[in-house]
């Protein structure tokens, strides 16, 4: 396992993706933040659809808490000529971890109406104020050393709705330039702790899957999260985020969220 030093998330080894300490997560030492898995399958999924196909949808189930160790991605596509469907499995140690099914899309020029929708601001050289959230630890995790995140509305020391800006701060994936895709899909994993409606010493609130819907694929570095949580006393709750390049939007995301007192 590498250290607190790596400059990626996760290092190639042979087939193997291997885990360093900037994929860890909040809820547990040895498990991953979702963002770390989600952009390592966002990459798995462009390479196995074809460069003429963009993300359109990645549905990611968290079936157990992802490890910190080293993981493998199998992937099977379909071959579609306007659509792909890339099924993917992330196997640590022989079990499987996680599953998703990324639906790839070909791109073409068509005339539609004028879509462009209104940015998020203040735009992320506007925003200062730090992602800190009560409770939440900091030093050597994805929320904390992986992603720059500054916060453009609401406020993360306070429950309720909030947005942020986000942009990886290292190399996702050791030796790979990290695509819009990936990019959108680390950040995407953000809205239920960004919008956190219960707090952090308190409760667990980890989201069981997420879905991620780009309608554009995003331009620029910086990815846009407006999140806001809905929490139930049946222990379920719900993210839903609206995501955002500096130019506008570019799509949605939803988190199914268990919740339990600690």
């Amino acid at each position: 396992m590498a250290n607190d030093t790596a400059r990626s998330v996760f290092q190639r080894d042979g087939d193997y993706f291997v885990a360093t300490d900037l994929a860890r997560g909040p809820w547990d030492a040895r498990a991953l933040h979702g963002g770390a898995p989600a952009a390592l399958l966002a990459h798995v999924a462009e390479q196995n659809a074809g460069h003429e196909f963009v993300l359109a949808r990645l549905t990611f189930e968290l079936s157990r808490p992802v490890p910190l160790a080293a993981l493998q991605v199998h992937a099977e596509a379909s071959r579609g000529r306007s659509a792909r469907r890339i099924t993917l499995e992330l196997e640590h140690d022989g079990a499987v971890v996680g599953r998703a099914i990324a639906l790839m899309l070909r791109e073409q020029q068509v005339v539609v109406p004028d879509t462009r929708s209104d940015p998020l601001t203040p735009a992320p050289e506007q925003c200062s104020a730090q992602f800190e959230t009560p409770g939440m630890p900091t030093g050597a995790f994805f929320h904390d050393q992986a992603m720059e995140i500054r916060v453009a509305t609401g406020s993360t020391r306070e429950a309720g709705p909030a947005a942020a800006w986000f942009r990886p701060r290292v190399a996702l994936v050791e030796g790979v330039e990290t695509s819009a895709a990936m990019r959108a899909a680390a950040a995407a994993d953000f809205g239920n702790g960004l919008s956190w409606v219960l707090p952090f010493d308190d409760y667990l609130f980890t989201n069981t899957d997420l879905t991620v819907y780009l309608h554009r694929a995003p331009v620029g570095e910086w990815i846009g999260v407006d999140a806001q949580t809905v929490a139930q006393p049946n222990g379920v709750g719900l993210s839903s985020s609206t995501l955002y390049d500096t130019s506008g939007r570019i799509g949605m995301a939803h988190q199914n969220l268990l919740i339990r007192k600690r």
